[in-house]
C-alpha cells in the first residue's frame, strides 16, 4: 500500500538545501542533455543533406548540369538520365494484403512486414513466419535480392533494398520493384526514395486521410536520376560509408544522453536518501 511507505523527512533547512543543489545540478545535466539532443538532430539533418545530394548531383562537384524538369528535383548532372520508376523495372507489384491471424507460424519462411522497413534497411528485429507451403502459393511476394520495398501503409517514405540476407523471404503490404539489371541497382532506387526528393515524392502521392497508403499506379510513376551503372555503384558504396559515420555519431551522441540521465537519476536518488550531504554544497551555488 502506498500509504504504508516509510518517507525519510529532513528538517526544513535540509529539504531547502537539497532542493536548491539538485535544482542546480540536474539543471547543467539538462543543458548537457540538450546539447547532445541538438547535436544528433543536426547529425541527422546532415545525413540526409548528403543522401540527397548524392543521388541528386552526384559526387562530382565540376560536371555539368541539366534542369531534371522535375520538381523537387531541379538540376542533375548532364549525363544522367531521368526516368519513371515502371521504365526500369520488371515489376512493380504488392506484397500479399489479406488477415494474417490464420498464416503466421512459430516458424518457416521469414515474413517481412512494414515495420521491419527502417532507416533504408531491413530489420528483422520482430520476427513474423509464414509455411512454406503458403509461401510457395504466393510466388508473386517472394523476394529475390535487389527488389526495393516500399512501405505501402502508415510510415509512408521508409524504403529498402533486398539483400542476400533476405532472398526468398515473402512479404505483407509492401510494394515491391524489381529494377531492370544492368540498368538501375535496388539499392540506388533505395537511396533516391530515402533522400529529400523521393520522400516529399511518396508523402506527394499518398491517398487517405485517416490511414495514408500508396497505390502501386501512383508509384510507377515517380521520376528516378538514374547515372551509369558503375556510377551508381560507385556512388552507394560512398554513401554506405558516410551514413555508416554519422549513425556512429549519432549512436555515440545517444549514449552520452543515456549516461547523463543515469547520473541525473543516480545524484537524486543520492541526494534524497541523505548518501550525499549537501548541506555545505548549497550554499555554495
Amino acid at each position: 500500500m502506498i500509504g504504508q511507505i516509510v518517507v525519510p523527512i529532513p528538517s526544513q533547512e535540509e529539504q531547502a538545501a537539497i532542493t536548491s543543489f539538485l535544482d542546480h545540478e540536474t539543471a547543467k545535466i539538462d543543458v548537457l542533455v540538450a546539447a547532445q539532443e541538438k547535436l544528433i538532430a543536426l547529425l541527422k539533418e546532415k545525413r540526409q543533406a548528403v543522401i540527397t545530394h548524392a543521388v541528386t548531383k552526384g559526387l562530382d562537384p565540376d560536371v555539368p548540369m541539366k534542369d531534371s524538369g522535375i520538381e523537387w528535383l531541379g538540376e542533375v548532372p548532364a549525363h544522367w538520365e531521368v526516368r519513371k520508376l515502371s521504365s526500369i523495372s520488371t515489376k512493380i507489384t504488392n506484397g500479399f494484403v489479406g488477415p494474417t491471424r490464420d498464416i503466421l507460424v512459430d516458424e518457416g519462411i521469414r515474413y517481412l512486414q512494414s515495420l521491419h522497413i527502417k532507416a533504408n534497411r531491413i530489420q528483422f528485429d520482430q520476427p513474423y513466419y509464414v509455411r512454406e507451403v503458403w509461401s510457395n502459393e504466393h510466388q508473386k511476394s517472394v523476394l529475390r535480392e535487389g527488389d526495393v520495398l516500399i512501405v505501402q501503409t502508415g510510415d509512408i517514405g521508409q524504403v529498402a533494398c533486398v539483400s542476400e540476407e533476405f532472398v526468398g523471404c515473402n512479404c505483407h503490404a509492401l510494394i515491391i520493384v524489381s529494377p531492370v539489371q544492368g540498368v538501375v541497382a535496388g539499392d540506388w532506387i533505395s537511396w533516391v526514395l530515402t533522400a529529400d526528393y523521393g520522400f516529399h515524392t511518396l508523402l506527394s502521392i499518398q491517398t487517405g486521410a485517416l490511414h495514408p497508403h500508396l497505390n502501386c499506379g501512383n508509384v510507377k510513376d515517380i521520376y528516378v536520376p538514374v547515372p551509369p551503372i558503375m556510377e551508381q555503384r560507385v556512388a552507394v558504396d560512398w554513401l554506405l560509408e558516410r551514413v555508416r559515420e554519422f549513425d556512429e555519431l549519432i549512436v555515440e551522441a545517444g549514449r552520452a544522453i543515456m549516461l547523463l540521465k543515469e547520473r541525473r537519476s543516480a545524484l537524486i536518488a543520492a541526494a534524497v536518501t541523505g548518501k550525499i550531504d549537501v548541506r555545505g554544497l548549497a550554499g555554495a551555488h
